[in-house]
């Protein structure tokens, strides 16, 4: 595991500075990517705050994060003279060596449609099997929209890898070969297609479930079973 995600706000706003004292001599050996929006007094997407909470980072982390979102910006609903300028001091983080790139994390990027703003690095989604059908298309027009470089999943189990909905059915049916793959790995895997992201970030606090995600990456998706679930999710929401 080399690739760390936090926000500014998690750990009541503290976990930069646990990140550091926790990981120590190691941090240059991870790359940071992190988020910025939501302030101890509620959430902004003030040029001013949003770049000083950048400059924050960098003091609290002892070193400049390669990735820097801008965190659930439909929180605010901004209009798109808000997002753009938003989005612009990031953008302008990048150019100051404040970080090496950029993105827009949102939990439904609904709102954000219609919006244009300078293309970013990286969009971070929901993605997996629990997200509604609404979400997964909001998700894909966006990037159809804004062209980020990459773009990354997030919450693959919905906040939990042992809710009941887990145990109720088995996510290794998405999967090409299905035998060997844990119900964890397959749901997982499968967030890889849920929307189509290059990278999923995951939390855990066990070091043999993060063994087990990583294992999963050995599995392929069963892309005709995605489709099919799709159009099922859609004839659902159109019932």
């Amino acid at each position: 595991m080399t690739c760390l995600d936090t926000a500014s706000n998690y750990l009541h706003h503290r976990s930069h500075e646990v990140l550091r004292t926790t990981v120590g001599d190691l941090l240059p050996k991870f790359s940071i990517s992190t988020k910025v929006g939501y302030f101890p007094e509620g959430h902004s997407l003030d040029p001013a705050r949003l770049r000083t909470a950048v400059q924050q980072i960098i003091k609290d982390l002892g070193r400049e994060p390669e990735v820097v979102f801008l965190h659930n910006p439909e929180h605010s609903e901004p209009d798109a003279e808000t997002l753009v300028l938003a989005c612009a001091t990031l953008a302008d983080t990048v150019r100051a060596g404040l970080c090496r790139s950029w993105g827009v994390s949102t939990w439904d990027p609904r709102p954000l449609l219609g919006l244009d703003v300078p293309r970013p690095d990286i969009l971070m989604v929901r993605a997996g099997l629990l997200v509604g059908v609404d979400i997964l298309e909001a998700a894909e027009a966006l990037a159809a929209q804004w062209r980020p470089s990459r773009i990354w999943g997030m919450s693959p189990f919905n906040g939990s890898a042992t809710q009941e909905v887990w145990e109720r059915f088995d996510p290794a049916l998405f999967l090409r070969d299905p035998t060997c793959a844990t119900k964890a790995q397959a749901a997982f895997r499968s967030a890889y297609a849920l929307p189509r992201v290059d990278a999923v970030a995951v939390g855990t606090d066990s070091i043999d479930h993060l063994r087990e995600l990583t294992d999963a990456m050995a599995h392929e998706v069963d892309e005709s079973l995605i489709r099919e679930y799709r159009q099922l999710l859609k004839a659902r929401q159109l019932a």
